[in-house]
């Protein structure tokens, strides 16, 4: 996937959803948000992520730092440019460059892929408030999922809040045609605690279908687990414990 046309693209989509909505309006998604402040969120972050790879920061950066952090009135050019100043950033420090990251340090590329997964699910929210409809790309949707789940296994291992017990697997399997095994997920919990997973197709305690834009929005928690876009099978509390112990 080439993931700098990608969060373009997605950068795009939510430029139009956001011009001419009343930025007032709360997003039931993000407790405590408007529309305008999950604009600032998105256009903020891409420019801290722009900071993090051209200074080549080893430790994270401290947000209230990040130029021109804080849009206009009307935001629209502002978070046009926003993603840009991230791919002007990769461009000139080289895309392998080492950079700070939430997983430890990675190649400075990265960060574009994390920053088209925050704009997309971000997009989904800003639909959401304004009562719009959003669709994304099934193969974009489904590497939200592997990328969320790259996160949530970064995390140092917890057994005491471990999100699956010992012995128990989660299963998630895309609906859309033409994933493959880029569409389905295998997730443990290793014995000392540690989250581990993998693609592929298997019997778990629990298994989610659906399609991979609904598992996008249900591993995010912005669709509940008994949604009726969800077909679960098996423990359904084992899932709504994993819900529960999988906020970042």
């Amino acid at each position: 996937m080439d993931f700098a046309a990608a969060l373009l693209e997605e950068n795009r989509l939510l430029v139009e959803l956001v011009g001419g909505a009343d930025l007032d309006t709360p997003v039931p998604t993000c407790p405590g948000w408007t529309v305008r402040q999950l604009v600032t969120h998105v256009g903020r972050g891409d420019r801290w992520a722009a900071t993090i790879v051209r200074d080549q920061a080893q430790a994270p950066v401290d947000m209230r730092t990040v130029a021109d952090g804080k849009p206009p009135t009307d935001p629209s050019e502002w978070l046009t440019a926003s993603p840009r100043t991230l791919l002007d950033a990769v461009g000139s420090v080289g895309a392998g460059a080492s950079v700070w990251t939430f997983t430890g340090p990675r190649p400075a590329s990265w960060w574009v892929r994390r920053r088209l997964h925050e704009s997309s699910v971000h997009r989904a929210d800003a639909a959401t408030a304004l009562g719009a409809p959003w669709t994304v790309r099934p193969e974009v949707a489904a590497d939200g999922v592997s990328d969320w789940l790259s996160l949530l296994t970064a995390r140092p291992a917890a057994a005491d809040t471990a999100p699956l017990a010992p012995g128990t697997t989660l299963h998630l399997h895309a609906t859309d045609d033409g994933l493959g095994a880029a569409g389905e997920w295998m997730v443990r919990v290793e014995a000392d605690g540690a989250l581990a997973w993998e693609h592929g197709h298997g019997k778990g305690t629990v298994a989610v279908r659906g399609s991979a834009a609904d598992l996008l929005l249900a591993v995010l928690r912005r669709i509940p687990a008994e949604d009726a876009r969800l077909q679960v099978h098996g423990d359904a509390a084992a899932f709504g414990t994993w819900l529960e112990r999988t906020a970042f």
